[in-house]
């Protein structure tokens, strides 16, 4: 059965979090940093760990918000409040795609 691992970074720098996980999913509107310069650092590591699917959590839901997360390297955006049934199937798909699963 898989496990799910939750880790949380608060105020650490992307290469402090070089271990690999399975996937991200980070707020966009978070206090220290936005979530588009996390994931943009987090593009910047060296090996897999830059590969990692990622999913963008935020209350702006216009075309270019969603547009924005992907540019800055999110792979899919879900609009909060977001059904936690729709999270779960979001990061199965992106991990089943990538082989993380």
């Amino acid at each position: 059965m898989p496990h799910v691992i939750v880790k949380l970074w608060p105020g650490k720098s992307a290469e402090q979090k070089r271990q690999l996980s399975d996937a991200i999913v980070s707020d966009v509107g978070m206090p220290d940093r936005d979530g588009y310069d996390l994931m943009q650092s987090v593009r910047r590591l060296p090996g897999a760990a830059r590969e990692t699917p990622a999913v963008a959590l935020t209350a702006l839901a216009r075309l270019e918000d969603r547009r924005r997360a992907l540019l800055a390297g999110f792979h899919t955006h879900l609009a909060k409040p977001v059904d936690p049934a729709e999270l779960v199937a979001a990061v199965a798909t992106l991990t089943r795609r990538t082989g993380r699963d």
